[in-house]
Formats: C-alpha cells, sequence, structure tokens
C-alpha cells in the first residue's frame, strides 16, 4: 500500500530537518519511509492542489489507470483543462502516465497534515 504525506512547514529549516530525519531513517532500516510533500504555506499547497484537482485526485484514484478525455467526461469538464490538471498533478507525483498513455493516481492513501496558527 502506497500512502504520500502532505504537509504544511513554513520553517524552511525545521523541514529540511524533517527531511533529513526521514532520510537517515531509511538509511539505516532500509525500508521506504513513505512519500512526502510539502508545501511553505498553505497558499502555496492550494495553488497545486486547487478544489478541482483534488476532485480530480479523488475520481482518478477511484476510476484507476483511465485517459484524460475519460476523466474529463467523469467530471463533466473540459478535456483541455482536465489535461493542464493532470500536468500540473504529474509535476508533484500525484498522478502517474503508464505506458499504455493511461493515468491513474498511484497512492492507496493520500494523507494531508498541517495546522493553522494564530501568529503571535
Amino acid at each position: 500500500m502506497r500512502k504520500v504525506e502532505i504537509r504544511i512547514r513554513p520553517n524552511p529549516k525545521r523541514a529540511l530537518g524533517e527531511m533529513g530525519v526521514h532520510f537517515v531513517k531509511a538509511w539505516k532500516t532500509g525500508r521506504a519511509q513513505g512519500d512526502l510533500l510539502q508545501f511553505e504555506s498553505p497558499t502555496a499547497l492550494f495553488r497545486v492542489l486547487s478544489p478541482k484537482r483534488w476532485e480530480l485526485i479523488e475520481r482518478a484514484q477511484k476510476l484507476g489507470p483511465c485517459s484524460v478525455r475519460g476523466l474529463a467526461r467523469e467530471l463533466g469538464r473540459d478535456v483541455k483543462r482536465v489535461h493542464e490538471d493532470v500536468v500540473r498533478l504529474m509535476e508533484y507525483g500525484l498522478i502517474e502516465r503508464r505506458q499504455d498513455g493511461k493515468y491513474l493516481v498511484p497512492y492507496d492513501i493520500i494523507h494531508a497534515d498541517f495546522d493553522l496558527r494564530a501568529v503571535a
């Protein structure tokens, strides 16, 4: 079962430290620690994962391997716009293209973890 965790870490030093801990643990155990996407702010996260893209991911996850045209039909959206979203999500590894040209979400679980806090 593949899992990706999505986090917001506004402090770059802390984010690098956490990634370093992940790396060392993987190195010592010889086991993957899971995939991780980190963003510096909610704004950066929502630039990538807009509501329409999140819906696309959910639908693609349920459908399994599918063409862009099939996804567009399922979502009731324009093929060109769905293709643009698929390309953007591929840049972050949230969608992959198979050799047969179909697209899929390679994760069984996508976990988002972030806190919103008042600034002191």
